[in-house]
């Protein structure tokens, strides 16, 4: 019989390659992990691991033994959730994946009152701006922006719609644009060049113009590094208005409207999950999440800010 601390430990430090690193991520002594690990050395009767210059790698035997570890231990964490299923019990582990436009403002509040709601869960929350490829059947994503067929559920939450923001004291020293077309002469700041195929602007009086926009002399590719850079004064760039107005809350007067009324197409957001059947948990963040959709979300447009 394996003991299965013994097996997380050689788990770990085979993806770590340091039992200082492992040692931290497993909340142990360092001098604990090495003797799970040569504990399960002496019961296999092979050595499974050796140092190479400041890092640990696997012996042949390591690495046959390695793919019968994570069999193992996938297999008991398998029976941990039939059993909390079985009890009809809301815990274990469940992943959440937040678009970062939508972290600061939402994400904080309502992942706490999740875990409240339910203290036996444990979720770990990643942001990210990249929309997921694949997931796993205990993962949820809340994506901000067009999405493509990719072998996931997708289900519309709402959507935001977006202006064109800069500081006042860059609009005081720059001038304020009184048409899209000005925009070339004004420093632009763009999230992963977002508008480098353009941007096309809708008035309710004017026509449509399409915007070509200059090179952006500073390219981010997180939502809030591009927030902070306009705040700061650095340029025009567009923004969510939902996410504005939410900044605006803690820190007013960093951004204003520019052209109020010219808009792109609002940007969908989308709950992503895996097809099927899902355990307690999952079902149980999926519910709560819709729950938590915000109003504005779901109107024409947001109430900042658009005319």
């Amino acid at each position: 019989m394996y003991d299965f601390d013994e097996l997380a430990a050689f788990a770990d430090v085979m993806t770590t390659g340091s039992l200082t690193r492992s040692a931290q991520k497993l909340g142990l002594a360092k001098s604990t992990l090495s003797r799970r690990i040569s504990q399960l050395e002496a019961r296999l009767g092979q050595p499974l691991l050796r140092r190479q210059a400041n890092r640990l790698i696997p012996t042949e035997a390591g690495l046959l033994f390695h793919n019968y570890c994570t069999e193992l231990l996938a297999m008991a964490a398998h029976s941990q959730e039939a059993l909390a299923e079985l009890r009809e019990e809301i815990s274990g582990k469940v992943t959440l994946e937040v678009h970062g436009a939508l972290a600061r403002g939402w994400m904080a509040g309502v992942v706490d009152a999740f875990l409240t709601r339910y203290p036996k869960v444990e979720l770990t929350l990643h942001t990210r701006e990249s929309p997921p490829t694949k997931m796993h059947s205990n993962s949820v994503h809340i994506w901000l922006g067009a999405t493509h067929e990719c072998g996931l559920n997708q289900e519309r939450l709402g959507h935001l719609t977006r202006g064109l923001y800069a500081n006042p004291s860059y609009l005081t020293n720059a001038g304020y644009p009184q048409h899209p077309s000005e925009l070339e002469s004004h420093a632009w700041i763009d999230l992963l060049d977002s508008a480098s195929s353009g941007l096309l602007f809708h008035h309710a009086h004017h026509d449509d113009f399409l915007f070509n926009a200059p090179r952006s002399r500073l390219r981010v590719d997180l939502t809030v590094l591009q927030i902070d850079a306009i705040a700061y004064g650095q340029g025009i760039g567009l923004l969510p208005h939902w996410v504005v107005e939410k900044r605006e809350q803690h820190h007013p007067g960093d951004l204003v409207s520019c052209l109020p009324g010219w808009e792109p197409a609002p940007l969908p957001i989308t709950m992503l999950y895996a097809y099927g059947h899902h355990s307690r948990r999952v079902n149980a963040l999926l519910e709560f999440l819709r729950e938590q959709v915000p109003a504005a979300w779901q109107s024409n447009h947001s109430t900042t800010n658009a005319e």
